[in-house]
C-alpha cells in the first residue's frame, strides 16, 4: 500500500511541476506577447485557475498530514 501512495504522490507533483512550467513559461508568455485583451484575460484567468489548484494541493496536504487538525478528534 506504501508503495503505490508513493507512486501516486511523485506521480501528482511531477504533473503538477511540469504543468505550472509549461503555463509559466510556455502558454502565458504567448498570451500575452500579442497584447489583445481576451488573450490578456485568459491570460489572468489561467493564472487564476493555477492559484486555486496550488491552494487546493495545500489544503489536501495538510490535512492528510495532520487529520485532526480540521476539528476532529
Amino acid at each position: 500500500m506504501f508503495a503505490i501512495k508513493l507512486t501516486l504522490i511523485l506521480l501528482s507533483a511531477l504533473l503538477y511541476l511540469v504543468g505550472s512550467g509549461c503555463w509559466f513559461f510556455w502558454i502565458a508568455p504567448c498570451l500575452l506577447e500579442d497584447g489583445e485583451t481576451a488573450d490578456i484575460l485568459y491570460a489572468f484567468a489561467g493564472t487564476c485557475a493555477w492559484l486555486l489548484i496550488t491552494f487546493g494541493f495545500i489544503v489536501h496536504i495538510i490535512k492528510t498530514a495532520r487529520p485532526t487538525a480540521a476539528g476532529g478528534r
